[in-house]
């Protein structure tokens, strides 16, 4: 019998795979499709402090071995998600869930942890750092260490449940923005988020996507994502949380071997609902075939 459970910043998960935000709704969409208590947990559609449309469409672009989206962070802001899609969830979902919260300024960033930290059902919020910072000339928080030292600073004051920050790809060094995360008082560190690329559309000579720009996600992105676990939960002491074109229950063996203590899955929920059910019912099959008794042994094994 192998076992599949895992610790995440102190609270355990009966197994690693964790749907990623803005690739799973608020939970109870899937859970129409399958009993969504069968997750370790899941990150719930990224959050701000007011409610936001979204981008203009076309927002989707389809690539080789992936997808480009560009939405926009359309959400209802954190005021309806507390009182309209958190009550929803817990009809349909009994563990701590993960809350994305993402921000233009500092400010933002507080305002909106704190409201989803005081909620029970949060487990972990995960800050995600790659937003444009329009009170910085449009430059992201996740680009910079010292800036994204001052988010998690900031809102490490407003609560004690674990804060996992999520970083952008799109850097020349990530380790040490991970490292500037770590000693600034974060949890854990979530990455990656997605590759910036964009597609042209051949007939009208311009790009597929109204924003020009998006993000890029999907198998190909995988090894990418994989060396980019590995360098930074090698560089930090704080649990790792590995995402970017994972699609199997191999890909999640194999980011934990290079580091994750747990492994998001974010693509593959938009093109097969059940990717994530799937994928964890087919962990301890893999597990077995490569002699692996226990998940948390094989954390970082590659290093």
């Amino acid at each position: 019998m192998v076992d599949t459970k895992v610790d995440l910043c102190g609270i355990e998960l009966d197994n690693p795979v964790i749907p990623a935000s803005g690739t799973f709704g608020y939970g109870y969409e899937f859970a129409e499709l399958y009993d969504i208590n069968c997750l370790g947990t899941f990150s719930f559609k990224g959050t701000t402090r007011d409610p936001r449309f979204g981008n203009d469409t076309p927002r989707i672009a389809e690539c080789p071995s992936g997808m480009l989206n560009s939405v926009g962070l359309q959400n209802p802001g954190v005021e309806k998600v507390i009182s309209e899609e958190l009550p929803k969830l817990a009809r349909v979902f009994s563990k701590p869930v993960m809350a994305n919260v993402s921000g233009f300024s500092v400010d933002d960033y507080v305002y909106t942890t704190e409201k989803l930290a005081a909620e029970e059902q949060i487990g972990w919020l995960e800050i995600n750092i790659s937003c444009p910072n329009v009170h910085g000339g449009g430059m992201s928080f996740g680009t910079d260490p010292c800036m994204a030292a001052d988010v998690v600073k900031a809102v490490r004051k407003t609560t004690d449940k674990p804060l996992i920050i999520k970083l952008s790809p799109n850097v020349t060094d990530i380790v040490s923005i991970a490292k500037a995360c770590e000693d600034a008082g974060a949890d854990g560190i979530s990455l990656i988020n997605t590759l910036m690329g964009m597609r042209l559309d051949l007939k009208r000579r311009k790009p597929i996507l109204a924003n020009v720009t998006g993000g890029y996600s999907g198998p190909a992105v995988f090894p990418v994502a994989l060396r980019m676990v590995y360098q930074v939960s090698g560089a930090v002491s704080i649990p790792v949380v590995g995402m970017g074109g994972v699609s199997s229950a191999e890909n999640v063996i194999e980011m934990m071997m290079a580091g994750a203590t747990a492994v998001e899955v974010g693509a593959a929920n938009l093109t097969e609902p059940f990717a994530s059910r799937d994928i964890i019912n087919d962990l301890p099959r893999v597990m077995e075939k490569f002699g692996i008794t226990s998940l948390k042994e094989i954390i970082g094994a590659a290093h």
